[in-house]
């Protein structure tokens, strides 16, 4: 398997902290090529500062971090302090970064990177809204034939919403961004709530973080420890879900995941139903199929590639 060249598109959050980690954990299958920060589940100052706490917790400094998008395309921004905290990353106590947040903006970061290697070669990874990756799609349109794959945490189905009744948050904070990519043409892998859901760090998976004895397994630890409060409350789970390394996972262990090729819409308009994913997994419309809509995972193989994986940092 070769190692796959990919952008990292975040909203820093205690997954998206995991994920970055999951991410800088697997070199021989992952080539981080830089990381864009974006607004969502905290503003854009926190997010970028989130993104780069995480890469000096895994030794890696030398990550470009760039700071995108400030608010969605078209609305007020929505964040999830509520679940995350008010610093993004509640729960570890880290230190304030001291690698610097790079000039350039995410958004030109992404179109820069995408024209300089070949093309089809990078996957974008988004974990937050869609934001900076629909306005590369929109300022740039000519990158959308050199992206490889964007596989991204978004939506839901048989979930329904997290943070309306039919929406997921990443979805609902900007849906004419995800609208946008949607309709890009590029190829197109969605870990949605469905998915995400099923991937909860029971206490036995959070003691094996905790196990590991290392800054990052302590810290993963007490980052999950803290977000699944929320979570415990709102779906009476065992634990909270780890939404955005299934990400990084697939890209690693693509067998882990089961899903179907089929059309996905985003709702724009519908104050009752903003940001739902409309998903025809029951192929009942004749809309062409435009991104994989995976549905199933294996947990126990989940858990035991990031556990491993974060032992190596």
């Amino acid at each position: 398997m070769s190692t796959r060249e990919i952008i990292i598109d975040t909203d820093p959050g205690q997954d998206d902290a995991v994920a970055i980690l999951l991410a800088l954990a697997s070199p021989d299958e992952i080539d981080v090529l830089g990381i864009t920060a974006v607004a969502g589940n905290v503003p854009l100052a926190l997010t970028a500062r989130n993104a780069r706490i995480v890469c000096e917790l895994a030794g890696r400094p030398d990550i470009a971090v760039h700071a995108g998008c400030d608010r969605p395309l078209g609305r007020p921004l929505v964040t999830a302090e509520h679940v995350h905290g008010e610093t993004g990353l509640n729960g570890p106590v880290l230190p304030d970064p001291v690698m610097p947040l790079q000039e350039e903006h995410g958004v030109d970061f992404i179109i820069r990177t995408l024209r300089a290697q070949e093309s089809g070669t990078v996957t974008l990874c988004p974990l937050g809204p869609l934001t900076n990756i629909a306005m590369a799609l929109v300022k740039a349109p000519d990158i959308a034939e050199r992206i490889a794959e964007i596989v991204l945490m978004g939506g839901a189905y048989f979930e329904v919403g997290n943070i309306t009744p039919t929406a997921e948050f990443n979805i609902y904070v900007d849906p004419q961004a995800a609208d946008i990519v949607f309709k890009s043409g590029v190829p197109i892998t969605v870990m949605p709530l469905d998915v995400t859901h099923k991937a909860l760090v029971t206490r036995p998976r959070n003691d094996a973080f905790r196990a590991l004895g290392t800054r990052v397994g302590t810290a993963v630890a007490e980052m999950t420890d803290f977000f699944e409060r929320f979570d415990k409350e709102k779906y009476g789970s065992q634990g909270a879900p780890l939404h955005d390394p299934c990400v990084i996972a697939y890209l690693i262990r693509p067998d882990l995941f089961m899903g179907r090729h089929v059309n996905v819409e985003i709702e724009t308009n519908s104050e009752l139903t903003l940001g739902m994913t409309v998903a025809d997994w029951w192929g009942v419309t004749d809309r062409a199929p435009n991104a994989m809509f995976m549905g199933d995972i294996d947990s126990d193989g989940f858990f035991a590639l990031l556990t491993e994986r974060l032992a190596r940092l």
